[in-house]
């Protein structure tokens, strides 16, 4: 798979998207993460909506239009802007990290073929460095 969940083999049309099962898998995924976020002390202030649900649906949709899914998302909310989105919030190497965590933990539990897993993790990892907009202050101990 290339960076874009698209089969490397030539001719083939096969998405990650498609070969992780389509849209259960990552309704799957992201609600493994959110279970995780709902008790994080650095994640769950991030989110403003008492239910953490319109997030979810929102990186869903997100996620399965970035690997080869339908592009609800854009229709929806236009271009993804992850960076401006995500610049209302503070996002340091803790906060990152905590991402991180409770992410690996999700892509964990979905049990994907390791070299569909390892391309799904190390996007998900760089996006996560990606978000940072904060250094860390050395007087917080962080």
């Amino acid at each position: 798979m290339n960076p874009a969940g698209e089969s490397d083999r030539p001719g083939a049309s096969t998405t990650l998207f498609e070969a992780v099962g389509g849209e259960p898998t990552f309704r799957k995924l992201v609600d493994e993460f959110y279970v995780g976020v709902a008790t994080d002390p650095l994640l769950r202030p991030m989110y403003p909506e008492e239910d953490l649900g319109p997030a979810a649906d929102r990186m869903t949709l997100f996620l399965m239009q970035y690997w080869g899914g339908p592009n609800t998302y854009s229709a929806q909310r236009g271009h993804p802007r992850l960076r401006m989105r995500h610049a209302p919030f503070r996002i340091g190497a803790a906060e990152r990290d905590a991402w991180l965590r409770n992410m690996r933990r999700a892509v964990d539990r979905l049990d994907l073929e390791p070299g569909i897993a390892r391309t799904l993790w190390d996007y998900l990892e760089r996006a996560a460095y990606f978000m940072v907009n904060a250094e860390d202050d050395p007087a917080d101990g962080a």
